[in-house]
């Protein structure tokens, strides 16, 4: 399987301006500039779209690791926050909150941790991965 995404920038830097679409069609032209970098500009960065995936793989392998388990999920939510340092991505930290029916916290851990070493994204970060986990 490929997937694609393809940016588009005018422009120097601080002036310039860019758009991001994604092969599905769901960014389409999506606005990105220096200020929605690094400032509080409008548009979106690739810092909080490396996010999303991670937060988004992450989820689903651990949708999976579960299931493979004999547990079926419920609602499990993850906010995946990306720090850039530098002209550096040095952390990604996963927040995670999860439903999961009968399971005990023990085999929740075990399984959660197996997620965020095991999912593609996690793979493909140079970076520290860090995580915090509630079950509700």
């Amino acid at each position: 399987m490929k997937r694609k995404g393809t940016a588009v920038w005018n422009g120097t830097l601080k002036e310039g301006k860019g758009t991001l679409s994604t092969q599905s069609g769901v960014l389409k032209n999506s606005q990105y500039s220096f200020s929605s970098r690094f400032e509080e500009g409008i548009g979106t960065n690739p810092e909080e779209l490396v996010g999303a995936a991670h937060a988004g793989c992450f989820t689903m392998q651990l949708s999976a690791n579960l299931t493979k388990a004999d547990f079926t999920p419920g609602k499990l939510e993850t906010t995946c926050e990306i720090t850039l340092e530098a002209g550096t991505v040095t952390k990604s930290h996963l927040t995670l909150t999860a439903n999961v029916p009968g399971i005990d916290k023990a085999k929740f851990d075990e399984i959660v941790a197996d997620a965020k070493k095991n999912c593609p994204i996690s793979k493909l970060l140079n970076a520290e991965i860090t995580l915090s986990a509630t079950l509700v």
